[in-house]
Parts: structure tokens; C-alpha cells; sequence
């Protein structure tokens, strides 16, 4: 038994990082299992007649060991990996795997959870408690209680296979963006980069030993690079280097692996009896089938393609007048539309990056949860991290109560995957009677401090942080019982409305002045900025929202299909993107095999959900418009019906106790200029 399986004894029962051992996981794991099983053992033995309480209410709260270590875990796996963690994952991800099976493959658990289902009508349930009763039983029955012992023994291979499959894809695509590195020795080469990306260019270079600069794939580095070099050569090769990972025909490659994790989706989804994995996954989504998805995304693209067209257009007329560029490339869009942008809006990051230190952002999200929802964030040091860059801070409400621990992980490093996302380690749940508050995290990667500047944000990373801080909110916020229906438990395609709808307060004058104050001299950030950030809103919404939905039918082409008659998984990209292709198809290039929201994360038919996260939002933040961006009275009813209920209830019921009324599609063509 590993300090893992033992109760922690920390400040606010945090994870003990600092004291686990890498080794200690695997024993760790293994007992959490044996003792996660013998709980479901007790529920099974039972000799009491079925009721909520000793059958699904004991199912809810079994197992809390095994996801307490598991997230830690998988946490690390994500933030803070290495050679032995990857190795403990493919292990240890079978066996949970399996354990999963064990539960949902149960037939005297599912006999007695259909016992409490088939008499639901004669039980005096809270709401939450039926959704609790309707998830479980659910979850039975598409998992296949309800097959055959043979099916049942090819459903366990097969989601023994998946999760094998999906970590392998990552791990590739972290190796491939580990390797890759671009050295330049020639000032000229780094022509165009704002001082701020050539600093730590240069920081970089020095702490490989080397001279010049150095430009990796990471997010910090690969996106200036992009943005502002002038070498078009160099910015080719980084676009394919970025384009091609899992694509290069080498142990690296991810082709195999996205077309066997494809078909087995599928014969997983026509095993439990559905038509395709989509199907199969969008049952338990407002969106409810496939097709009502590619109609979504068909509907915004018939409204979005004629505006992307003429805004492609435009760029390309830009980029051919100032230097002779005869056909725009993928490569040529980040940095011909900057230098567009800042010709008509005479705005670019460079100038707005000292109004967003780093330090200067996360006080400001800070202060807005405060006017919305009364929050207080306190930094402490006394509780353990995984790494030094992360903060740790401790949440109350107005009455100095214990709200949530919150970690703050922005900067990049070599074990840590691209992107930003937000996670947690500890649920929020009423248990015996005490409210259980929960651990939540924030992970970016934001560019670094320098050794003459600190960390100044790119717009875009700021409406980054709002975004996942807004997800950490729905976490911190829960206020439920059951574990399984807390916080972020939600429909996938609800998921994302409390963190889209924060990125709202980035771009209102109100906000702004709260925190985007200069790093050297604390001025205010200029009116005629505020005003630019707003104009400039809009810009290449068209190009942005097709690129979107690109990636939205891309998925749906994967997973709405029978996939069986792919043989090549570049050529049927090529055809899923055809009717949303503005640049040049790029041969060396192949999205599939480093798309890890649908190979490796859990947006496998659901990428879409941004888009249609996206009408909610833009629908919600009407309202705070409406009647002030800090009115109490509508922040209480989205933390009263949104934050706090977690999955206890349908999200779109939810929706209407807040709004009063169903989402409406224009709030989002309005915002994004679309609307003629």
C-alpha cells in the first residue's frame, strides 16, 4: 500500500505531490481496484431489496480512491510526463479499462439498478436524483448489459484496444513535437519577430548549448514565428513541420492508429446496436443525432462561406499588392492577415502584449468572478505542486467558506502537452453530510518571462485564460450531490458554455479597465484600443468560423460513417475538408494524425460542440448585455442554474431557467458580423 491508497494529510486533503514516488502509482492502482471492486461486491451481496440509496447512490460513490489517484495521474501524464509515467499509462490504462467493464458487464449490478429503474415511478425522487437513476441505467445499457456473454467478452477487447490506441496517439504526437526543432544562426532568418518571441528565441538556444535562436512547435514559439517572420521559406517549413506530425511513414506515424481506432468505434457502436460511433455518442448530447450536427454545421457554413470567400479574397489582393505573392499558402494566412489587420484597424499584438502581463490577466479574472459571483482568491504556499511554474490559490465565497483549491499551470516545458485545458483532482460532492469542495486546475502554455520582460500576453491568450477559468469556474462553483453529475459533468455540448461565454469580458471597456494596465508605467489601456480590440473582433470571422466547421465535419466524416472503406487516411481528409477549403491542399501535410481532440481527447463527435457552444454563449452574454455586464441579479441566476447544477438536470431546461428562453442561433451571426 503506497502513500496513494492512505488518507492524505495535507491542508484541505490536496494531493501530496512532492511525496509520491512515480513507482508508487502501478501498486497504487492496483489496490484501488481490488478495493473499488470489493465496494461493488458489498452493493451486489446486498441482501436488501434494491432501493436508491444501497444500489445507486452507493454506485455514485464507490470507487473514490481509484479517481482520486487516476487524476492525479493522468493529470501528471498531461502537465508533467515523462518515459515512466507513458509507460505506467499504457499499463495501467487496460486495466481501468477492464475495471470499467467489470462494472457496466456486471449482471447482478445491473439487475438490481434495473430493479430501482423499473420501479421509478413509484419512488419520490429529488430531480437530481432521477437524472442520477436515468445516467446509471443508461450507462448500463449502452455499455452492453443487455448483450450476450460473447458480445460482451468483444466489447471488453475492444475498449481494452482503444485505450491503448489513444494514448500511443498522443504519445506520438508529443514525441513529434518534442524532436522538432528549427536552429537559426542568421539575424536576417529572425527578421520580423516582435523582440519579445527573439528573446526567448535566443533563451531558448542558450539553455540547449546552442547559438542564434531556436523555434520549437510549442505554442509560445510556433505562433509569432508564424505571425510575424518575413522568411516565407522558413515559415513553410515550420507550417509542414506543425502540418505533418504523426504523417512521416516512421514509428512516429499515427496513420494505422487513426483508422484502427475509426473502425473499432464503429464496431463498438454497431456491438451495443448503433448505426455509427456518432450515434452512439451524440444519444447523450442536446445536438441528439448526426444528423442534426451536419445540418448545424451545414447551416452556419451556408452563412459563413460567402463572407470567408470574400475575406480570402481580400487577403490575397492584400498580400499580391504588397509583394507579389501570386498564391496565398497555408503558411502566408497568419502573417498577411496580421499585417492586413493592422493596416485597417492599426492594431497588433505587439501592441497590446504590455497591457496583459500575465500577473496583471489572472488578478483580472480574478476580480470579474468576484463582481459576478463574489469570489476571493487568496495565493498560498502550503500546499504541494508537481511542478515550481505552478500557483496554487485558495477560493472562498463572501462569508470566508472554503469554495474550491485552485492550480494555475501556465507556461510550456517538455513534459507537458500543447494547448490549454482545464482539469481536476479532487470532485466536488455532498457525502455523510459534508459538503466536499473541489480541486481545480487551470493548464496553459503561455509565453514565458524573459530576463528583461515578464510574461506579457498575446490577446489571444488572454481570451485563452478567460476561457479555461471560465471551465474552472463550472468546476469550482458545483454544488451538487452525487459526484457523477458535478461540475463539468455535463453534456459534452454544454460543456463549453460557461468558458465561452467569459472570453465575452475580454473585449468590454468595463473589464478591460480592471486589469489590462501597462506592465512598466500602470496606464489604462487606451480607449481607442479598447475600441480597435472591438472592431478588429470581427475580423476574418468568416475565414475562422469555415476553419471551424472544417474541423467539425472532419470529425463527423470519422465518426458518422462506417469506416471500414477508408483505405488512406490523407486522401479522405482531403474529401471531408472539400467544401471548406480556401488555401491550397498541402500534400505533406495530414490534420488526422495529430487531431487529439478526437483521437486521443473525448471530442470524438463532438467537436462541433464549439460552434454550438458558441450560439449559447453569444445568446447568455445578450442577457448580460442587456442589463449590465456585472448585473448581479443575471449573474446569480447563470451561477444559480448553470455553474452550480453540473449534470443534475437536461442542460437546455437549465438554459431556459436562466435566459427564459431557447438559445438563438443569430445572437452568434450577429456578434461574429455575419448577419446581413
Amino acid at each position: 500500500m503506497t502513500i496513494l491508497n492512505k488518507p492524505f494529510n495535507t491542508p484541505y486533503n490536496t494531493a501530496p505531490f512532492s511525496k509520491i514516488k512515480t513507482e508508487d502509482f502501478m501498486p497504487a492502482f492496483k489496490v484501488a481496484i481490488n478495493k473499488a471492486k470489493a465496494e461493488i461486491d458489498d452493493i451486489t451481496a446486498n441482501s436488501e431489496a434494491p432501493t436508491f440509496e444501497n444500489t445507486i447512490e452507493a454506485l455514485d460513490y464507490s470507487g473514490e480512491e481509484l479517481d482520486r489517484i487516476s487524476s492525479i495521474f493522468f493529470n501528471l501524464n498531461s502537465a508533467e510526463t515523462n518515459d515512466e509515467i507513458q509507460n505506467i499509462a499504457q499499463e495501467v490504462s487496460p486495466l481501468l479499462s477492464e475495471f470499467s467493464n467489470d462494472i457496466t458487464l456486471n449482471e447482478a449490478l445491473f439487475k438490481r439498478v434495473k430493479a430501482v429503474y423499473d420501479s421509478k415511478s413509484n419512488l419520490d425522487l429529488t430531480i437530481e436524483q432521477d437524472t442520477l437513476l436515468d445516467k446509471k441505467y443508461k450507462g448500463f445499457s449502452i455499455n452492453g448489459a443487455n448483450l450476450p456473454d460473447d458480445k460482451k467478452e468483444k466489447l471488453r477487447a475492444i475498449d481494452k484496444e482503444l485505450s491503448q490506441l489513444k494514448l500511443k496517439f498522443g504519445e506520438h504526437v508529443l514525441a513529434e513535437t518534442n524532436k522538432y526543432e528549427m536552429h537559426l544562426t542568421d539575424e536576417a532568418d529572425v527578421s520580423g519577430l516582435p523582440d519579445g518571441a527573439k528573446e526567448a528565441a535566443k533563451q531558448l538556444a542558450e539553455s540547449k548549448d546552442k547559438d542564434g535562436w531556436l523555434i520549437t512547435l510549442d505554442y509560445p514559439s510556433y505562433i509569432p514565428f508564424m505571425t510575424y517572420a518575413d522568411n516565407r521559406e522558413l515559415r513553410e517549413e515550420l507550417s509542414k513541420a506543425a502540418g505533418s506530425k504523426g504523417f512521416h511513414n516512421d514509428k512516429l506515424d499515427n496513420q494505422d492508429i487513426v483508422l484502427k481506432i475509426a473502425n473499432l468505434r464503429f464496431e463498438r457502436a454497431q456491438l451495443l446496436g448503433y448505426k455509427t460511433h456518432a450515434h452512439f455518442v451524440l444519444e447523450e448530447r442536446m445536438a441528439e443525432t448526426p444528423a442534426n450536427v451536419k445540418s448545424f454545421l451545414n447551416e452556419l457554413l451556408e452563412k459563413a462561406k460567402p463572407a470567408a470567400k470574400d475575406e480570402f479574397k481580400k487577403l490575397e489582393d492584400f498580400a499580391k499588392d504588397l509583394d507579389g505573392v501570386d498564391q496565398l499558402q497555408k503558411w502566408d494566412s497568419g502573417y498577411y492577415s496580421e499585417k492586413l489587420k493592422q493596416k485597417l484597424f492599426d492594431l497588433d499584438d505587439e501592441k497590446l502584449k504590455p497591457y496583459f502581463k500575465l500577473e496583471n490577466v489572472i488578478n483580472g479574472a480574478f476580480t470579474i468572478a468576484n463582481k459576478l459571483f463574489g469570489l476571493q482568491f487568496e495565493e498560498i504556499d502550503s500546499i504541494d505542486k508537481y511542478h515550481e511554474d505552478v500557483l496554487i490559490y485558495k477560493v472562498t465565497d463572501a462569508d470566508g467558506e472554503l469554495v474550491s483549491i485552485f492550480y494555475a499551470d501556465f507556461f510550456p516545458r517538455a513534459g507537458k502537452r500543447n494547448g490549454a485545458w482545464m482539469t481536476s483532482y479532487k470532485p466536488q460532492m455532498i457525502k455523510a453530510g459534508k459538503n466536499e469542495r473541489p480541486h481545480v486546475s487551470i493548464v496553459c502554455n503561455f509565453t514565458k518571462p524573459t530576463k528583461s520582460k515578464p510574461s506579457l500576453l498575446t490577446f489571444n491568450e488572454v481570451t485563452t485564460l478567460f476561457h479555461e477559468f471560465g471551465h474552472a469556474l463550472h468546476g469550482m462553483l458545483a454544488n451538487t450531490t452525487y459526484p457523477s453529475l458535478s461540475g463539468t459533468s455535463v453534456y459534452w455540448d454544454f460543456v463549453e458554455l460557461p468558458s465561452q461565454v467569459l472570453e465575452n469580458w475580454c473585449y468590454e471597456e468595463e473589464s478591460l479597465k480592471l486589469f489590462a494596465t501597462h506592465y512598466e508605467t500602470g496606464e489604462v489601456i487606451p480607449m481607442e484600443l479598447i475600441e480597435k480590440i472591438k472592431a478588429s473582433s470581427t475580423f476574418h470571422e468568416g475565414m475562422q468560423t469555415l476553419r471551424q466547421l472544417s474541423f467539425g465535419l472532419l470529425d463527423m466524416s470519422w465518426h458518422g460513417i462506417d469506416p471500414s472503406k477508408i483505405q488512406d487516411v490523407k486522401v479522405h481528409e482531403v474529401q471531408a475538408f472539400g467544401n471548406t477549403n480556401l488555401y491550397p491542399e498541402v500534400p505533406e501535410n495530414c490534420m488526422s494524425t495529430s487531431f487529439a481532440h478526437i483521437f486521443q481527447g473525448g471530442y470524438s463527435s463532438g467537436y462541433y460542440s464549439y460552434k454550438w457552444a458558441e450560439v449559447l454563449d453569444a445568446d447568455a452574454f445578450e442577457y448580460f448585455k442587456e442589463e449590465g455586464i456585472f448585473n448581479k441579479t443575471v449573474a446569480d441566476k447563470f451561477k444559480t442554474y448553470v455553474l452550480s447544477q453540473g449534470g443534475t438536470e437536461n442542460p437546455m431546461t437549465l438554459y431556459k431557467k436562466f435566459r427564459g428562453q431557447e438559445p438563438k442561433p443569430e445572437a452568434l451571426l450577429r456578434r461574429a458580423g455575419l448577419l446581413k
